[in-house]
């Protein structure tokens, strides 16, 4: 496994407050703001929200703003999302989650989560891929079956991911579900992140090889991964799962062999408020010399989407 444990000095976030709550008024986030891919763009930041209606239906939906060291001021949020249910009976009908964006030549590849409602596992989650030719104002499927299907190897659903391109090619980081675990409570959901290889975003192969694994029996979840490039190493940060969701943290020379750091992470759960509870979904990027993180606080994004400013 890629995965190796280390322990050191913490990196700093410091919490701005709840960005984006959900909004009555708003038919596609009514109930939820989850998982985001923000753009920055200038002094304005462009964000890629999951959201979920009265009826538990994720849809993407654009916020814009404004964005400074003291927080974000909203501008606008798109009254109807930008990437919507997929058709009856395919993987994604009943909603479409956690967006990853790559640009390549004149195309904004979107990544994303599918999943179905029901079952006795109550869903199932696969990767997708749409594709946008006029900067994201909209999006068309790739196709109307998941980028990452069902194998052999994997029966049991793919989610989230990271994509990145260099010299070698495509590269992803992705969430695989393992086998699902029977409790008193019901069955319970298992993931980890893999690697899939790709010469064109498209079509990829998954190595197999797992990048974040389980550092012990209690740990069941590790996904929604996010990667930047530094000039110094890679970063990853991911959701993980004992009794409730962190984010988790980890550093790579090479984009391939890992090391865990979750106590350098730098953020945790606050005393009391929306985000006491839980923090997971974390979204890195920089803007304006600063590097933010969006991330999501108690029961998945229901509370809304909160930010924080890294401090050295």
């Amino acid at each position: 496994m890629s995965t190796i444990l280390a322990t050191g000095a913490s990196h700093t976030w410091k919490k701005l407050g709840l960005a984006i709550a959900p909004q009555n008024e708003i038919s596609w986030m009514t109930h939820y703001a989850g998982p985001s891919f923000a753009v920055s763009d200038g002094d304005a930041v462009r964000i890629f929200v999951t959201g979920r209606d009265s009826l538990n239906q994720s849809r993407i939906g654009i916020v814009e703003g404004t964005l400074q060291s003291s927080g974000l001021t909203v501008t606008r949020i798109a009254e109807k999302p930008v990437f919507d249910l997929g058709d009856l009976g395919c993987f994604d009908e009943s909603g479409v989650s956690y967006p990853w964006l790559v640009k390549h030549g004149d195309r904004l590849y979107m990544y994303y989560v599918g999943w179905t409602a029901g079952g006795r596992t109550r869903f199932q989650n696969f990767t997708g891929l749409a594709i946008s030719t006029d900067d994201g104002m909209t999006f068309q499927r790739a196709s109307r079956v998941p980028l990452l299907d069902r194998t052999e190897e994997e029966p049991y659903g793919s989610g989230s991911c990271a994509v990145w391109i260099d010299a070698g090619g495509w590269h992803m980081i992705y969430t695989a579900f393992a086998p699902w675990r029977a409790t008193p409570s019901g069955p319970k959901a298992c993931y980890r992140l893999k690697e899939a290889l790709s010469d064109d975003g498209v079509n990829w192969h998954r190595t197999g090889r797992v990048v974040i694994d389980f550092m012990s029996p209690d740990e069941t979840i590790i996904g929604k991964p996010m990667l930047i490039k530094d000039p110094q190493n890679y970063k990853l940060w991911y959701s993980h799962r004992g009794d409730s969701y962190r984010i988790g943290y980890s550093e790579s020379a090479d984009g391939v062999n890992f090391v865990r750091k979750d106590d350098e992470t730098g953020i945790d759960v606050s005393t009391s408020g929306w985000d006491s509870q839980m923090i997971e979904y974390a979204f890195v990027f920089d803007h304006l010399g600063s590097r933010y993180m969006f991330y999501n606080g108690d029961d998945f994004g229901r509370t809304g989407l909160g930010i924080a400013i890294f401090s050295q």
